[in-house]
This record gives structure tokens, sequence and C-alpha cells, in this order.
């Protein structure tokens, strides 16, 4: 069998896009106490690294410049989309899941946690990546 670079990859985003959306649930949590900054703003800026992660696995061989562009104009897309409050994007957003995706209000803080959890994502992700052009394939 040979190694894929790319398989390993798709996994690893997998499982930093769980990880992900696991610490921003709870820190929306009642039962983990978290400072009152951290618990305000960590929830926008891990969703906004889940949204990194998962166009990582829609696209695991892109550029981190080219997915980190994606990933900011989703979530500042879906922000500025809170400004829009006809009837059936409302009954959307009174679910759990479409809070949890459409927020409920725009607040330029969100913009500010959007952009700080892309640019931490992209970070992470020139690290995991730079090196993958110089690993030649070979057995396992």
């Amino acid at each position: 069998m040979l190694y894929n670079p790319n398989k390993q990859k798709f996994i690893i985003f997998i499982a930093l896009t769980v990880v992900t959306i696991l610490c921003g649930l709870a820190s929306r949590s009642s039962y983990v106490s978290l400072p009152v900054f951290v618990s305000d703003y960590a929830g926008d800026t891990l969703w906004a690294m889940m949204v990194f992660w998962c166009f990582c696995i829609v696209a695991p061989r892109a550029k981190t410049w080219i997915v980190s562009l994606a990933a900011i104009a989703f979530s500042y897309g879906i922000e500025f989309s809170q400004f829009y409050h006809a009837p059936w994007i409302e009954s959307l957003r009174q679910t759990t899941l479409g809070g949890l995706i459409f927020g409920f209000g725009f607040k330029f803080s969100d913009l500010i946690c959007y952009t700080t959890g892309i640019l931490l994502a992209a970070i992470i992700h020139y690290i995991l990546t730079k090196n993958q052009s110089q690993q030649p394939i070979s057995p396992k």
C-alpha cells in the first residue's frame, strides 16, 4: 500500500473539525467555567476555525491562503446575512442548529473573532502542510 498524504490530511482535517466543534460547544456550556472574555468570544472564534477545517476537508490540496479567503468570505457572509430578517430565516434561526450556524444579530466583534479563528487555523494549516510537497510517495 502506498502512502497517501491526501488521505492522511483528510483524516487530520476531520479530527481538527471534530475537536474544534467539541471545544466550541464546551465554550458555550454551563458545565465549563471560563473567564468572561473567553466565554464571550471563544464560540465565534472556534466557529470560524471549524469553517476553515470544513473547507480543508472539501479541498485538502488547497493552499492556506485560498482556504483562508474561502473561510473568511463564508463567515463574513453568514454574519452580514444577520441583517436579513425574513420570516423563513428567522424560523430557521430559532432551531438549535440554525442558531449555531446563522446566529441571531450582526455584531462587529464577531468579525474580529472570525478573523482571529481563521488566522489561527491558517497558521496551524500552514505548519501541517508546508512540507507536503517535499514528501515523496513511498511504500508503507
